[in-house]
């Protein structure tokens, strides 16, 4: 198989789909890699190291596109890679489609194969190519809403740990999955006085048997939260309903009672955002104001630190391309319902419930078009 990789284009995006590691065993396997030139040097993986490893290096993106039977991505494709995605091509990359209409029928348009990494399973329920970035966007969380506490930053002018005789900073979590957790090690470790929401009590069980008094844990009850977060001075947004728009859990009239100069985070901006507020921002220009209230809401959080975050993902993501490619993109959808489960676009047809439903556009069921 012809796999592409294109340099990332996305604001301050210099994560890559492959590492030199990744290209080299597929050269072994027979396939054939074709890497952007520059596509890994931002983060220390050179043209030369790819060529190494075996990889046919490439002048642009449009020949990437032109030439490859597979692209390999990591954030999903803008509207420029759209318009050359075509009929016999399969995407691999995250798509976050239920936010995103345009992008949505842009890849209906294309007639492409896209496979969105965020919803691929694995056999014990859990998203294993998410799980890497939402463990390092977790951990950013709280580095993030640490920096934007300074009163030079915007902040309240708040320590996160505070000092004997000063109260640390109060920090609120809403949602206990890979992201909550994440950041409530970095938080509890930071000496924060952390609080954290779900609704999965044995999730809520485990992080008291963990962290004992050092955490209070809440079921999420729409009053109790209002209380908290209100109180707070951090609040992380780490809610995800997979493939689904994020619940909207803080609603403006919450933030319009939140201390002046409190931090919010909010990690689900890839998929709408759980505070009633967010809208997307960037690395080049991360945070905005509310009614007094900070908000920080990039949307490709793990970018900033993307050359540990490209080895996190391809270490997850590399056996699915392996599988693409040694047994054909059809064949290898067939056989493995987890990888299958990804699917979200295939001959113009949607196959995405999630994604269906928060747009209301017709869906197919993924089993039925590949057996056709």
């Amino acid at each position: 198989m012809i796999i592409g990789v294109p340099q990332e284009v996305k604001n301050n995006e210099y994560r890559v789909g492959l590492t030199p590691g990744n290209v080299n065993s597929l050269c072994q396997r027979g396939h054939c890699v074709l890497v952007q030139r520059g596509a890994g040097a931002q983060i220390g993986l050179s043209d030369d190291a790819y060529q190494v490893a075996g990889a046919t290096l490439i002048n642009s993106a449009a020949e990437i596109f032109q030439k490859a039977e597979m692209i390999v991505k990591v954030k999903e494709p803008q509207p420029q890679e759209c318009a050359m995605l075509r009929e016999d091509q399969t995407l691999f990359t995250y798509l976050h489609l239920a936010p995103d209409p345009a992008q949505t029928l842009a890849l209906m348009k294309s007639g492409a194969t896209c496979i969105a990494y965020e919803t691929v399973t694995a056999a014990n329920g859990l998203l294993p190519l998410l799980a890497p970035m939402s463990e390092v966007a977790g951990r950013m969380s709280i580095q993030a809403a640490a920096t934007h506490l300074e009163k030079s930053n915007g902040g309240l002018g708040v320590l996160m740990a505070g000092v004997p005789g000063v109260s640390p900073a109060k920090v609120v979590i809403l949602g206990g999955g890979v992201v909550g957790r994440n950041a409530l090690q970095l938080a509890v470790g930071m000496g924060a006085d952390v609080c954290i929401f779900d609704r999965d009590i044995d999730r809520l069980r485990q992080i008291d048997l963990t962290y004992g008094n050092r955490v209070r844990t809440f079921y999420a009850d729409g009053l109790l939260i209002e209380q908290e977060v209100c109180e707070a001075d951090v609040v992380i947004g780490a809610v995800l309903l997979p493939g689904a728009a994020a619940p909207k859990l803080v609603t403006r009239e919450m933030i319009k009672k939140m201390k002046k100069g409190a931090v919010i985070v909010d990690v689900a901006i890839d998929q709408g955002g759980c505070f009633e507020t967010s809208q997307p921002t960037t690395h080049a220009d991360p945070t905005f104001v509310v009614d007094g209230v900070l908000h920080y809401c990039v949307a490709n959080m793990p970018g900033a630190v993307a050359r540990t975050s490209t080895f996190a993902l391809t270490n997850a993501t590399y056996p699915f391309v392996e599988a693409l490619a040694d047994h054909g993109v059809l064949q290898a959808l067939s056989i493995n319902r987890h990888l299958c489960n990804g699917l979200s676009v295939h001959k113009g047809e949607l196959t995405s419930l999630p994604v269906a439903q928060a747009q209301g556009l017709k869906y197919s069921l993924a089993e039925d078009l590949l057996a056709a």
